[in-house]
C-alpha cells in the first residue's frame, strides 16, 4: 500500500472507513453527502507530521486530483492518473526530524 494511504489508515482509519463506505453508498452524491467525513480525516491527519510534510511537498498533485475528483464526481475513476501521480510524490517524501516541517521535499529521482 502506497506510504500516504499507509499512514492515514493506521493514524486515522475509522475516520478513513467511514468516508469511504459513505463513497460506496453514494456514489451520485458522495462528495455533497460525505463531506463533514473527509473534513474529520483532514481534521486526523493534520495533527500527524508525516502527512503534513507529504501534503507540503505534493500539493500540486493533490490540488489536480482533487479538481479532476470535483470535475468527475459520478466517475472517479478517470482520475486513477492523478492519484497515482500524488501517491508517487507521497512515496518520495521522507519524515525529516526537524521540529519544522516546511523544511520537507520529495526526494529528487535517481
Amino acid at each position: 500500500m502506497q506510504a500516504a494511504l499507509e499512514i492515514t489508515a493506521r493514524y486515522c482509519g475509522r475516520e478513513l472507513e467511514q468516508y469511504g463506505q459513505c463513497v460506496a453508498a453514494k456514489p451520485e452524491s458522495w462528495q455533497r453527502d460525505c463531506h463533514h467525513l473527509k473534513m474529520s480525516i483532514a481534521q486526523c491527519t493534520s495533527a500527524h507530521p508525516v502527512i503534513r510534510q507529504i501534503r507540503q511537498a505534493c500539493a500540486e498533485p493533490f490540488e489536480a486530483f482533487e479538481e479532476c475528483l470535483r470535475k468527475n464526481e459520478a466517475a472517479v475513476g478517470n482520475c486513477a492518473e492523478h492519484v497515482r501521480r500524488f501517491l508517487q510524490c507521497a512515496e518520495q517524501v521522507q519524515p525529516t526530524h526537524a521540529s519544522s516541517t516546511a523544511e520537507a521535499q520529495p526526494l529528487p529521482a535517481s
